[in-house]
């Protein structure tokens, strides 16, 4: 793998120290911080863009056995109509697979909102070497 394509977490001390052109001992300056945050921005985990209800619905049924459930309503209500026994079969067959689509869009957004709950309740304690003096913060 090539050094500069290097995951962080893969990389050294002395590798991480050459990076950033600092010793372990003496931490960055905060002119270098200020610099590295307009290089690199805040140390922060990057979030997705939310996705819409309508979106998270339709992605339900992007699983296999949805669709092969969908292809048999079809089918059924297809037979069922030409065979003049109606299409009951295929409407349940469909309702079924509307109610588990809720359902699961349901449990997707409690989910969400539970982890975004859990993000905010926790506290980050960071410690870091600026001008030679070790700092304590919360974020």
């Amino acid at each position: 793998m090539e050094e500069s394509k290097k995951e962080w977490f893969n990389r050294s001390i002395k590798e991480v120290e050459g990076q950033f052109k600092v010793e372990e001992t003496k931490g960055l300056s905060e002119e270098q911080v200020v610099k590295n945050r307009e290089v690199y921005g805040l140390n922060e985990l990057a979030t997705k863009k939310k996705k819409s209800l309508f979106v998270k619905f339709l992605e339900q049924f992007k699983d296999f056995m949805i669709i092969i459930l969908i292809i048999a309503a079809i089918i059924s209500g297809a037979v069922g109509y030409y065979e003049g026994e109606g299409i009951t079969d295929s409407i349940i067959i469909l309702i079924v697979v509307i109610v588990n689509a809720i359902i699961g869009v349901a449990q997707e957004s409690k989910a969400e909102k539970s982890l975004e709950a859990l993000q905010k309740l926790s506290s980050h304690v960071v410690k870091v070497v600026r001008n030679r003096k070790y700092n304590s913060s919360t974020f």
